[in-house]
């Protein structure tokens, strides 16, 4: 979601500023009465009975693997996410269907709501979830009132809602007391939902490492409150707090040493990272980490997976060593449901109205922090492919056997692509129909249905899914068959003139 564009829509509107106008003027009396929206952290410090990092996690990634990233967009990008998983489903493959190929899921805003409610209730969820979600809507149970005084002084003094209003309302009506110990039991993908710290201005994950350097135990968190910071939307929703506990640290394991300590050279992303991975360790007092929606720093929420490819030492990473022998296809969609500028005031020879200056600026600065993201996470895309072959292809057979690589063995068969599921690839009329819908948190059904059909049709029509699926089904007959006589294996003596002969697939 975009600024306070969740509430633009409203009939008060314009009266609304007119009042902000009038109380604005009297900001001398007002501010003696504003109480400020505050929610205390209700994270948990590490114990006992804390899994330590990676604990009951396997390795995600498989020789035909689908990653995805949900874009913001209030309930219009929920229900857009929620139409590339039903195109997903739909795309057989002979043993099941590309739904079953998803191994993780990152998010922001919008997209959080339907990342959490798949990776938590899985595929039986996913029947329920425009019908039990999508079609009721959050909004209305939200302070919307834009005239009421007691809204303006909690406008004025943090936003208008606050965990009250939203996080506790998610988790009765959405999430159900579930915690994340409950989202990590399932075997489904993994997901990662994003806020943003607003104070250190970089994205925050929800991770177990990054809890783990507040000293904090994400398992005991709820799902919710990860959701609705990933949703806060400045002014209408207050900033959602976590906190450190120095008391309960314990040694920072040897994966997350890139965050506190880039090497020379790093990017100035991994810098800040590392800068706010410092203060949230502060062995002296506790910090206090004030989470907003995580479209301010990466609406396409793929930061933090170009962020681990910086940090981390390993040619492979993010990757496991056994996960680099085994994945051959690497297929990312970025599911971005963002809409393009709109107004007709640039026709105009005049001078727009503040809310439109103040509106197209945030917009600005949230499509140029993701288009950013993009860019880099292309970039990261083709060096990490090259960085994968050549790793690959300097393992002797013994070795690759040793980290339970297949049988049918060829280092350099390895394609990572990366492809966007956007309005771009939706067939006029539906497309500008889409572009129309408002970002708010409760919609029409009939703008429902048109944002599910575009994020199914926006995939379906994807020429590199069906690239995929079709070596996926031509991958699943052929194994069947007995080892071609064809397969081989380059060891490092031959690294050099099987890359030369051999570039990378797909370039």
């Amino acid at each position: 979601m975009s600024g306070i564009d969740a509430i633009r829509h409203e009939s008060q509107w314009r009266a609304w500023l007119r009042a902000l106008g009038a109380a604005l003027a009297a900001a001398g009396i007002l501010a003696g009465c504003v109480t400020a929206v505050y929610d205390r952290a209700t994270n948990e410090p590490l114990s006992e009975a804390t899994p330590p990092i990676g604990a009951g996690r396997a390795d995600i990634m498989s020789e035909y693997s689908v990653a995805l990233a949900f874009s913001g967009g209030g309930l219009r990008a929920s229900a857009f996410a929620y139409g590339v998983l039903t195109a997903l489903r739909e795309t057989e493959t002979p043993h099941g269907d590309l739904l079953g190929d998803v191994v993780q899921i990152n998010s922001v805003s919008g997209g959080s709501l339907t990342a959490a409610y798949y990776g938590l209730y899985g595929r039986e969820g996913l029947d329920r979830f425009r019908s039990e979600v999508l079609l009721p809507g959050l909004q209305d149970r939200l302070r919307q009132s834009l005239l009421n005084p007691a809204n303006l002084m909690r406008l004025l003094g943090g936003g208008l809602n606050g965990r009250a209003e939203f996080g506790d309302e998610l988790d009765r009506s959405v999430f159900h007391g579930a915690t994340f110990a409950a989202l990590h039991a399932r075997h489904g993908p993994e997901i990662r939902i994003h806020a943003t710290d607003i104070y250190h201005r970089i994205g925050f994950p929800f991770l177990p490492e990054a809890f783990f350097l507040l000293c904090s135990d994400l398992s005991r968190y709820r799902i919710a409150d990860a959701v609705a910071a990933s949703m806060a939307v400045p002014l209408v929703f207050a900033p959602v707090v976590v906190r450190s506990f120095p008391g309960a640290c314990r040694p920072i394991p040897p994966n997350l040493e890139g965050f506190l300590a880039p090497k020379p050279g790093a990017p100035q992303g991994i810098r800040a990272l590392a800068r706010a991975a410092a203060a949230y360790g502060d062995p002296t007092r506790p910090v206090f980490i004030r989470l907003a929606d995580g479209g301010l720093t990466d609406n396409l929420g793929v930061s933090s997976f170009v962020n681990a490819r910086a940090a981390f030492a390993t040619p492979y990473a993010p990757l496991s060593a056994h996960e680099a022998v085994t994945v051959r296809r690497l297929l990312f969609i970025v599911v971005d449901a963002s809409r393009p500028p709109r107004g007709d005031w640039i026709f105009l020879d005049g001078a727009p109205s503040a809310i439109d200056v103040a509106l197209a600026a945030t917009d600005a600065a949230i499509d140029s922090a993701a288009r950013k993201s993009a860019d880099a996470l292309g970039s990261m895309i083709h060096e990490w492919e090259r960085a994968l072959i050549a790793y690959r292809c300097s393992l002797s057979p013994a070795e690759v056997a040793a980290l339970s690589g297949p049988a049918r063995w060829d280092c350099a068969d390895v394609r990572i692509s990366v492809v966007y599921a956007n309005l771009d690839a939706v067939p006029s009329p539906l497309r500008e129909r889409v572009e129309a819908i408002p970002t708010r948190l409760s919609l029409p059904d009939a703008d429902i249905e048109a944002a599910i059909e575009a994020g199914r049709e926006a995939t379906l029509g994807l020429q590199q899914l069906r690239t995929y699926a079709a070596e996926r089904r031509a991958n699943e007959i052929d194994t069947a068959r007995p080892p071609r006589g064809d397969a081989r294996s380059i060891s490092q003596a031959d690294t050099t003139s099987g890359l030369a002969a051999q570039p990378a697939p797909g370039r």
